[in-house]
């Protein structure tokens, strides 16, 4: 769908965003960038995963000489507390219990650049997840899988696990996988 000669980079170590991005037919090389993913105090969601995602692309921008480079972070908010990805497996237990029963929002920033049109779009996502009630031994059987421990909130909603505890969705289902398809593509298009 999305045919260009340049080359296009995904600066992200997530293999979902690569799946998302296979998905639509894109065609890109991907490398991953460090960078300490530092929450401030009192930043609002929105602010902070697109701050992220340009920082990343700033990063990013250091290895691409020409072609497009697209970045991305996703966080979990509940109760204006934003969670990142679990240190331990038993941070991990403690953010699915704080979920459980409740609703939370998946905000995912995401920052594109055409390095030769020197032309940045930063954009974000907004998606409403609501999970049932969980037990102690749900939760400790999935931390346990090891599968909530590279993602934001600790769960994948496309984790054939994961997926048993979400009752609603309201917004982008990608979005919570960790890239808001849609937006990509429209922005992918407006920068090639």
């Amino acid at each position: 769908m999305l045919k260009t000669k340049i080359p296009i980079y995904l600066a992200s170590k997530s293999p979902r965003r690569k799946y998302l991005l296979k998905q639509i037919g894109l065609n890109f090389k991907t490398f991953s960038v460090e960078l300490e993913e530092e929450i401030l105090d009192g930043e609002h969601p929105i602010k902070t995963v697109k701050r992220l995602s340009l920082e990343k692309l700033n990063e990013a921008e250091k290895r691409v000489k020409e072609g497009i480079i697209i970045t991305a972070d996703t966080i979990v908010v509940i109760d204006k507390d934003i969670i990142g990805k679990p240190r331990s497996m038993k941070e991990a237990k403690s953010f699915l219990k704080k979920l459980s029963g409740q609703t939370h929002f998946v905000y995912t920033g995401y920052s594109i650049k055409n390095i030769l049109k020197n032309q940045t779009i930063t954009d974000y996502s907004r998606t409403s997840v609501t999970f049932r009630k969980l037990s102690d031994k749900e939760i400790t059987e999935y931390v346990k899988t090891g599968s909530p421990m590279d993602k934001a909130g600790a769960y994948g909603i496309q984790d054939d696990y994961g997926a048993v505890f979400i009752s609603k969705i309201i917004g982008c289902y990608y979005n919570v996988m960790g890239l808001p398809l849609s937006k990509v593509f429209l922005s992918l298009k407006e920068v090639m």
